[in-house]
């Protein structure tokens, strides 16, 4: 029996109070990342479990770990005992799961009793994460936004539109066109794109003073929101 615990691992009492450290440091890690995540949060579906189970999974992934140690069986029991186990729950973020992988890594870490790889990594990703989130990388809009209104059938003024969206956006595009009122009005929108910022209301009083056209709309898309 003992050649047998040698060759398959090794079979130490963890103390209590190990337990315990391997418990509470990959929890306030894990709290880290997932106050991180909510602070950067920019989807449309924002879940309360989905930051629960990033915590929870931190711990529960350290348990796993200090409960496998170096024993290749019971390693492999835990596998097979997960393999059971099948989780349909969808990730529609790939971002969502790359946090979820930081907190099981961090729960790897805590384990396995590397405090050390644990604290730096959660707060070297936590920066590159803000870092990301704060910065236009990997942006592909500036100063982009979406322009409606309405005008009557037959609307003759279509060019006085093009000249002041000429001089205040560096590009536009009609995107799309559709009847209101019964087929007496007509929407119609634009994609564009600002020269400044500052040509916001340039835009709007510009549109406003055309005879014939209402409800001139703006709508201001973030550059770090891909919609």
């Amino acid at each position: 029996m003992d050649n047998f615990l040698s060759v398959y691992g090794s079979t130490r009492w963890l103390d209590a109070e190990q337990i315990l450290l391997a418990l509470l440091v990959p929890f306030l890690l894990a709290t880290v990342i997932a106050t991180v995540y909510r602070w950067t949060f920019q989807s449309v579906s924002y879940s309360r479990s989905f930051i629960h189970t990033m915590v929870l999974s931190s711990m529960i992934v350290s348990m796993v770990i200090m409960a496998v140690g170096d024993s290749f069986a019971r390693g492999l029991g835990i596998l097979g005992s997960l393999a059971i186990v099948r989780f349909r729950t969808p990730v529609r973020d790939p971002r969502d799961m790359v946090f979820l992988y930081a907190c099981m890594g961090v729960g790897i870490a805590c384990g396995a009793a590397a405090f050390g790889v644990a604290i730096i990594s959660t707060l070297t990703i936590s920066l590159a994460v803000l870092l990301l989130h704060w910065s236009p990388f990997a942006s592909r809009r500036a100063h982009e936004a979406l322009l409606r209104y309405v005008v009557p059938a037959g609307f003759a003024s279509d060019e006085k539109v093009k000249e002041i969206l000429r001089s205040t956006c560096a590009t536009f595009s009609l995107i799309a066109i559709r009847e209101v009122g019964q087929g007496d009005l007509v929407e119609c929108c634009y994609q564009i794109r600002l020269l400044d910022p500052s040509y916001q209301l340039d835009v709007v009083q510009g549109l406003s003073k055309i005879s014939d056209l209402t409800e001139p709309n703006l709508l201001l898309q973030r550059t770090t929101v891909e919609l």
